[in-house]
């Protein structure tokens, strides 16, 4: 039996639901669910060409928060379980979002975020596979996808998501809100292109370590410890 053939990326496809999507999280989303009061950074976004956003995680509004206020459009990768949601699974499926299947090799995931990426768009990457406080550490994939693609990194700091969403009468309405900060963009060196095993992982941690710095000390969990940190296999 033959595999179903991949259907391609075709991203002019996505553009009016996601467009109306956005006006929904512009005008209710974060007018009435979470507090945003700093973005910072946006410079730091590629105009064009493949980019993927890695995202410390910490609370669940954290990829809705950064598909709100980056300037490009952006497919999040997210576990399948978020499809499962009562009511608000329709709205990754809307968006079309990637579902990943979690502790394997998603190979269909990855396929799709291929797609994406070589059709010169955006993913979002939670690389710790699942929220906390602080770092934890990463999982291969965001360094498989980039060295694959040859897609710019953009690092992306999250704070003052945790406690949302709530509704404006929610005493957390009146404390900070959520603070965002997109880093410095950056690649992997080309001869890592097929990179795999421990080459892998120590791409991964570097790129970690470039989260790591963007975030508050409380913040780097695994990757507190700087003198741990190299960049042998960054651009």
């Amino acid at each position: 039996m033959s595999k179903k053939k991949l259907k391609r990326y075709n991203h002019q496809a996505w553009v009016p639901i996601r467009l109306f999507l956005r006006f929904l999280l512009k005008t209710i989303g974060f007018t009435l669910l979470v507090r945003l009061d700093h973005v910072e950074g946006h410079e730091n976004i590629p105009e064009e060409g493949p980019v993927i956003f890695l995202i410390n995680h910490i609370a669940f509004v954290d990829p809705i928060a950064v598909l709100f206020v980056a300037k490009r459009d952006i497919v999040p990768l997210a576990k399948m379980e978020v499809y499962e949601i009562p009511f608000l699974g329709v709205f990754p499926r809307l968006w079309g979002v990637i579902p990943i299947k979690r502790d394997e090799i998603d190979r269909s995931a990855i396929r799709q975020a291929l797609e994406v990426l070589k059709a010169g768009e955006c993913l979002l990457v939670a690389p710790e596979g699942t929220r906390g406080d602080g770092l934890q550490r990463g999982r291969d994939g965001a360094a498989y996808l980039a060295s694959r693609s040859g897609a710019s990194i953009v690092p992306v700091a999250i704070e003052g998501t945790v406690g949302f969403p709530v509704f404006r009468t929610d005493k957390r309405w009146k404390q900070p809100g959520a603070h965002i900060r997109f880093g410095k963009p950056f690649r992997y060196k080309p001869e890592f292109s097929h990179a795999k095993g421990e080459t892998l992982k120590k791409m991964t941690d570097e790129a970690m370590y470039v989260l790591a710095k963007t975030l508050p000390e409380h913040r780097r969990g695994e990757y507190a410890d700087f003198s741990r940190a190299s960049e042998d296999t960054l651009e």
